[in-house]
Protein backbone atom coordinates (compact mmCIF):
# COMPACT_ATOMS: atom_id res chain seq x y z
CA UNK A 1 0.00 0.00 0.00
CA UNK A 2 1.07 3.34 -0.97
CA UNK A 3 2.12 5.89 1.51
CA UNK A 4 -0.06 9.41 2.29
CA UNK A 5 2.89 11.44 1.06
CA UNK A 6 3.11 9.14 -2.34
CA UNK A 7 -0.41 9.44 -2.56
CA UNK A 8 -0.16 13.47 -2.48
CA UNK A 9 2.75 13.35 -4.86
CA UNK A 10 1.12 11.31 -7.31
CA UNK A 11 -2.43 13.05 -7.35
CA UNK A 12 -0.72 16.31 -7.69
CA UNK A 13 1.22 14.52 -11.11
CA UNK A 14 -2.48 13.24 -12.08
CA UNK A 15 -3.75 17.08 -11.78
CA UNK A 16 -0.91 18.85 -13.17
CA UNK A 17 -1.15 16.34 -16.25
CA UNK A 18 -4.86 16.57 -16.78
CA UNK A 19 -4.78 20.56 -16.77
CA UNK A 20 -1.68 20.59 -19.23
CA UNK A 21 -3.41 17.97 -21.05
CA UNK A 22 -6.76 20.88 -21.60
CA UNK A 23 -8.73 17.65 -20.24
CA UNK A 24 -9.55 19.94 -17.39
CA UNK A 25 -9.55 23.69 -16.68
CA UNK A 26 -10.13 26.54 -14.09
CA UNK A 27 -11.90 24.42 -10.78
CA UNK A 28 -13.65 21.89 -12.72
CA UNK A 29 -13.41 18.23 -11.90
CA UNK A 30 -11.73 16.51 -9.16
CA UNK A 31 -9.93 13.82 -8.85
CA UNK A 32 -9.04 11.49 -5.77
CA UNK A 33 -7.09 8.38 -4.72
CA UNK A 34 -7.47 5.69 -2.13
CA UNK A 35 -4.77 3.98 0.02
CA UNK A 36 -6.31 1.46 2.71
CA UNK A 37 -9.13 3.17 3.89
CA UNK A 38 -8.07 6.43 3.50
CA UNK A 39 -8.76 8.55 0.65
CA UNK A 40 -6.88 11.88 -0.90
CA UNK A 41 -9.47 14.17 -2.94
CA UNK A 42 -8.65 17.83 -4.79
CA UNK A 43 -10.72 20.30 -2.63
CA UNK A 44 -13.74 22.74 -3.49
CA UNK A 45 -12.75 25.58 -5.77
CA UNK A 46 -9.03 25.20 -6.47
CA UNK A 47 -7.89 25.66 -9.95
CA UNK A 48 -6.18 21.96 -11.28
CA UNK A 49 -3.28 23.46 -12.67
CA UNK A 50 -2.62 25.27 -9.04
CA UNK A 51 -3.46 22.89 -6.43
CA UNK A 52 -0.33 21.69 -3.97
CA UNK A 53 -0.08 18.27 -2.05
CA UNK A 54 -1.27 20.64 1.19
CA UNK A 55 -4.37 22.02 -0.35
CA UNK A 56 -5.26 18.06 -0.51
CA UNK A 57 -8.76 16.68 1.82
CA UNK A 58 -7.65 13.91 3.32
CA UNK A 59 -10.97 11.66 4.14
CA UNK A 60 -12.12 7.92 5.67
CA UNK A 61 -14.19 5.70 3.63
CA UNK A 62 -17.11 6.80 5.36
CA UNK A 63 -16.92 10.79 4.04
CA UNK A 64 -15.56 12.01 7.32
CA UNK A 65 -12.59 14.38 6.28
CA UNK A 66 -9.32 13.56 8.54
CA UNK A 67 -7.60 16.99 7.33
CA UNK A 68 -7.61 19.62 5.28
CA UNK A 69 -10.25 21.82 3.84
CA UNK A 70 -13.29 21.18 2.21
CA UNK A 71 -13.65 18.29 0.00
CA UNK A 72 -15.18 18.71 -3.40
CA UNK A 73 -18.43 18.59 -3.72
CA UNK A 74 -18.90 15.66 -6.06
CA UNK A 75 -16.38 13.56 -3.43
CA UNK A 76 -19.86 11.14 -2.61
CA UNK A 77 -19.59 9.51 -5.97
CA UNK A 78 -15.88 9.06 -5.38
CA UNK A 79 -16.47 7.27 -2.29
CA UNK A 80 -19.88 5.47 -3.96
CA UNK A 81 -17.18 3.80 -6.80
CA UNK A 82 -14.74 3.18 -3.81
CA UNK A 83 -17.46 0.87 -2.21
CA UNK A 84 -18.86 -0.54 -5.09
CA UNK A 85 -15.06 -1.59 -6.49
CA UNK A 86 -12.40 -3.41 -3.95
CA UNK A 87 -10.04 -3.24 -6.60
CA UNK A 88 -10.50 0.16 -7.93
CA UNK A 89 -8.01 2.69 -6.06
CA UNK A 90 -8.62 5.73 -8.35
CA UNK A 91 -11.14 8.37 -9.73
CA UNK A 92 -11.12 10.85 -12.27
CA UNK A 93 -13.77 13.29 -12.78
CA UNK A 94 -13.09 16.18 -16.13
CA UNK A 95 -14.99 18.42 -18.51
CA UNK A 96 -13.44 17.47 -21.38
CA UNK A 97 -14.18 19.49 -24.31
CA UNK A 98 -14.76 16.54 -26.73
CA UNK A 99 -16.59 14.38 -24.18
CA UNK A 100 -18.58 17.33 -23.51
CA UNK A 101 -19.59 17.81 -27.07
CA UNK A 102 -20.89 14.78 -27.10
CA UNK A 103 -22.76 14.54 -23.78
CA UNK A 104 -24.33 17.80 -24.80
CA UNK A 105 -25.56 16.59 -27.84
CA UNK A 106 -26.89 13.59 -26.34
CA UNK A 107 -24.69 11.37 -28.53
CA UNK A 108 -22.98 8.17 -27.07
CA UNK A 109 -19.41 7.77 -27.22
CA UNK A 110 -18.39 4.96 -29.51
CA UNK A 111 -15.75 2.91 -27.90
CA UNK A 112 -15.13 0.26 -30.57
CA UNK A 113 -13.50 2.27 -33.71
CA UNK A 114 -9.95 1.41 -32.15
CA UNK A 115 -8.38 -1.26 -30.54
CA UNK A 116 -7.25 1.02 -27.98
CA UNK A 117 -11.00 2.14 -27.08
CA UNK A 118 -12.23 -1.46 -26.59
CA UNK A 119 -8.92 -2.08 -24.17
CA UNK A 120 -9.10 0.75 -22.05
CA UNK A 121 -12.98 1.89 -22.10
CA UNK A 122 -14.82 -0.79 -23.25
CA UNK A 123 -18.87 0.31 -23.59
CA UNK A 124 -19.19 4.30 -22.21
CA UNK A 125 -22.23 4.61 -20.28
CA UNK A 126 -24.16 7.50 -20.39
CA UNK A 127 -25.03 8.76 -17.29
CA UNK A 128 -28.29 10.59 -16.55
CA UNK A 129 -28.18 14.22 -15.80
CA UNK A 130 -28.39 15.16 -11.97
CA UNK A 131 -27.89 18.24 -10.16
CA UNK A 132 -23.47 18.12 -9.43
CA UNK A 133 -23.02 17.57 -5.93
CA UNK A 134 -26.26 15.67 -5.26
CA UNK A 135 -27.73 12.54 -3.62
CA UNK A 136 -29.14 12.20 -7.22
CA UNK A 137 -26.23 12.16 -8.82
CA UNK A 138 -24.59 9.94 -6.84
CA UNK A 139 -26.97 7.50 -7.69
CA UNK A 140 -26.92 7.73 -11.26
CA UNK A 141 -22.97 7.23 -11.35
CA UNK A 142 -23.44 4.29 -8.83
CA UNK A 143 -26.11 2.54 -11.17
CA UNK A 144 -22.91 2.49 -13.60
CA UNK A 145 -20.31 1.37 -11.54
CA UNK A 146 -18.67 -1.83 -13.23
CA UNK A 147 -17.79 0.85 -16.03
CA UNK A 148 -14.24 1.76 -16.53
CA UNK A 149 -15.79 5.27 -17.57
CA UNK A 150 -18.57 7.07 -18.10
CA UNK A 151 -20.26 10.24 -19.90
CA UNK A 152 -21.83 12.30 -17.85
CA UNK A 153 -24.97 13.94 -19.67
CA UNK A 154 -24.12 17.55 -19.76
CA UNK A 155 -21.53 17.60 -17.41
CA UNK A 156 -18.54 15.59 -18.54
CA UNK A 157 -16.86 12.49 -17.33
CA UNK A 158 -15.66 10.05 -15.13
CA UNK A 159 -12.73 7.37 -14.87
CA UNK A 160 -11.62 5.10 -12.29
CA UNK A 161 -8.69 2.33 -12.75
CA UNK A 162 -6.78 0.12 -10.02
CA UNK A 163 -3.58 3.32 -9.66
CA UNK A 164 -4.15 6.70 -11.16
CA UNK A 165 -2.06 5.93 -14.02
CA UNK A 166 -5.20 4.09 -15.00
CA UNK A 167 -7.77 6.04 -13.95
CA UNK A 168 -5.80 9.06 -15.77
CA UNK A 169 -4.99 6.97 -19.26
CA UNK A 170 -8.71 6.10 -19.27
CA UNK A 171 -9.31 9.65 -19.02
CA UNK A 172 -7.10 10.58 -22.00
CA UNK A 173 -8.26 7.78 -24.09
CA UNK A 174 -11.77 8.81 -23.98
CA UNK A 175 -11.39 12.14 -25.01
CA UNK A 176 -9.14 10.91 -28.10
CA UNK A 177 -11.94 8.64 -28.77
CA UNK A 178 -14.66 11.03 -28.28
CA UNK A 179 -12.54 13.78 -30.90
CA UNK A 180 -11.83 11.07 -33.17
CA UNK A 181 -15.76 10.33 -33.04
CA UNK A 182 -16.44 14.25 -34.05
CA UNK A 183 -13.98 14.03 -36.58
CA UNK A 184 -14.85 11.16 -38.98
CA UNK A 185 -18.91 11.71 -38.06
CA UNK A 186 -21.45 9.23 -37.44
CA UNK A 187 -20.97 7.05 -40.70
CA UNK A 188 -17.52 5.90 -39.01
CA UNK A 189 -17.31 1.80 -38.82
CA UNK A 190 -16.92 0.16 -35.99
CA UNK A 191 -13.69 -2.49 -35.82
CA UNK A 192 -14.90 -5.70 -36.53
CA UNK A 193 -17.42 -7.32 -33.97
CA UNK A 194 -15.16 -10.71 -33.80
CA UNK A 195 -12.35 -8.47 -33.33
CA UNK A 196 -13.26 -6.55 -30.85
CA UNK A 197 -14.78 -9.90 -29.21
CA UNK A 198 -10.94 -10.81 -29.46
CA UNK A 199 -9.50 -7.32 -27.78
CA UNK A 200 -12.56 -7.78 -24.80
CA UNK A 201 -10.27 -11.21 -24.22
CA UNK A 202 -7.59 -9.16 -23.79
CA UNK A 203 -8.54 -7.29 -20.70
Amino acid sequence: MMSEAYARTRLIECCRLLYNRNLTVSAGGNMSVRFGDRVLITPSGVNKGLVSEEDLVLMDIKGNVISGGKPSIEHKFHLALYKANPEVNAVVHCHPLYCLVLATRGEEINSTLTPEGVLLLDVVPTVRYETPGSDALVKAVAEHADAPAMILAKHGAITQGRSLEEAYNRMEELEFQAHLQILLGKDAESLPQEEIDILREMR
